[in-house]
């Protein structure tokens, strides 16, 4: 039995956590090592660009607590995992996009190159 939300109930929180750790610890970092071209391949990686996107800025500006999947609303958890299977679906060229909004939010990417 898992948590449902306090919202509409639509959304199976612990499905919801378990989904966004399957894709983001395994699945696109499988996919990424098994595959070419693709910017990141670390955990962690895909983890900064799901949630980097979620909030249009630094994650870390908006969520308190570690894990931070474990901090989200179920609505929040359900477009992370939206995110995440958007970049699996996608591969390399839809990760790389999401990538370097994530870098540009961080300062880590010079306009000219984005």
């Amino acid at each position: 039995m898992g948590q449902t939300t306090l919202g509409d109930g639509t959304h199976n929180l612990s499905e919801l956590r378990a989904r966004y750790d399957e894709l983001v610890h395994e699945r696109l970092p499988e996919t990424a090592q098994a595959g070419e071209n693709w910017p990141v391949h670390l955990d962690h990686c895909f983890g900064r660009i799901v949630l980097d996107n979620l909030f249009g800025d630094e994650w870390y500006d908006h969520v308190d607590g570690r894990p931070a999947y474990e901090q989200l609303s179920a609505d929040e958890l359900a477009d992370a995992v939206e995110i995440a299977e958007r970049m699996l679906d996608g591969g390399a060229g839809v990760t790389r996009e999401l990538n370097r909004n994530s870098l540009r939010w961080r300062g880590k990417l010079d306009d000219a190159e984005g």
